[in-house]
């Protein structure tokens, strides 16, 4: 890539044994016009890709631990703990997070979905990273997963709840940059906690939520007004009785009077009031 505000004068390569380590002279304008000469070492190791494995209802995660010398010598004993990832080496972003999801943990997930790339570490690596989640079940797991010995990987799988994962954060256990801004992500499609929540409107669309909710982690509760011999019970008293053992409603779109009626109960007892399946479960079931 090309740009007018940046001159390459020359570059010299000064490794190749691992990857290609090279010092670039090269001249920048700055913002008042003026060329101003620099050097800087480029390391260039290709692109890659991580993923974050988690479990909705579990609510759970999947990590791994292994050694990296890096960190070994700068004052840590080593033994990160990351979500999986790897290098590209000429497959594509998601063909590669899939091979490695099932090298390093075992699991062979069915569906991934590309989130965002970010370069992590631009001052001095050329690194650009494809960021994907991945929603896994027990079932998906086919091998121990462990990585390559031949290649020198030596993984420990760690299946964690995902509020251990992210205290692990807060304390410093979990110290990897991109393994953290995944766990960061994941807070929009796993809630703090899950919550009983009722749902109301028409019928013909309450059980499809139901569903939605229920595989999200949350318990769905669905309004069924019942009688008493011919006569229908204080709908009232009966809507009062529901809310109370429930978090939260989720008010369908659609005219429903019975409905409307558990809004205004729940809103007089301060409860929250969803519009939306996607404020309660995220875009990812969308």
């Amino acid at each position: 890539m090309s740009s007018p505000n940046v001159r390459i004068l020359k570059q010299h390569l000064l490794s190749d044994n691992w990857y290609v380590l090279k010092k670039i002279d090269f001249e920048l304008q700055r913002r008042d016009g003026s060329w101003q000469p620099q050097t800087r070492e480029v390391y260039d190791r290709g692109n890659g890709a991580t993923i974050g494995l988690y479990n909705r209802a579990r609510r759970t995660v999947i990590l791994t631990r292994q050694f990296r010398i890096p960190a070994f010598v700068n004052e840590h004993d080593g033994y990160l703990i990351e979500a999986a990832a790897g290098l590209l080496d000429n497959a594509s972003p998601e063909e590669r997070i899939r091979l490695e999801a099932e090298e390093e943990t075992g699991y062979r997930v069915r569906s991934v979905r590309k989130i965002f790339e970010a370069f992590m570490s631009p001052g001095s690596v050329t690194e650009r990273v494809h960021f994907f989640v991945g929603e896994y079940q027990p079932e998906d797991r086919v091998t121990d997963g462990g990585g390559l010995a031949e290649e020198g990987e030596d993984i420990e799988v760690l299946e964690l709840p995902f509020a251990e994962a992210l205290a692990m954060v807060d304390d410093g256990r979990i110290m990897d940059g991109k393994t953290i801004i995944l766990l960061q992500y994941l807070k929009t499609l796993m809630p703090a906690a899950p919550q009983m929540i009722l749902i109301a409107g028409a019928d013909d669309e309450v059980q499809c939520c139901a569903a939605r909710l229920l595989q999200a982690g949350h318990l769905p509760v669905t309004a069924t007004w019942p009688t008493q011999g011919n006569s229908p019970v204080d709908t009232e008293r009966y809507g009062q009785l529901l809310l109370s053992r429930c978090d939260a409603v989720l008010r369908l779109a659609g005219p429903s009077g019975q409905a409307d009626r558990l809004v205004a109960l729940a809103q007089d007892k301060g409860m929250r009031v969803y519009r939306e399946l996607d404020e309660i479960i995220g875009q990812a079931l969308s």
